[in-house]
């Protein structure tokens, strides 16, 4: 699975709106309204590099209110949840 962080400008007085599209498409699986010289990021998952390119400037970029996008592919995650499942392997046969 590749994850790509998407940084979105939109239309100032189309965000709710613009995000809410986003959201709605298929491999997009969160969209986050956020503070800061960019108004909204994307967490996509797709199975294949080019599926991004039908997604990204296929999809997402055409959306009403998009105005910008800077996509990231991300190469590893880091996460407190994904280091704990990791050390609490075996744990239920300790008892």
């Amino acid at each position: 699975m590749i994850t790509a962080i998407v940084l979105i400008r939109a239309a100032a007085d189309r965000i709710p709106e613009t995000a809410q599209a986003i959201a709605d498409i298929e491999g997009v699986a969160e969209v986050y309204s956020c503070a800061g010289d960019i108004d909204l990021i994307a967490t996509v998952r797709v199975h294949e590099h080019e599926d991004l390119a039908a997604l990204i400037p296929g999809r997402i970029s055409k959306v009403p209110g998009v105005v910008e996008t800077d996509t990231h592919i991300a190469f590893r995650s880091y996460s407190r949840r994904d280091t704990e499942a990791t050390f609490a392997l075996g744990l239920e046969d300790a008892d």
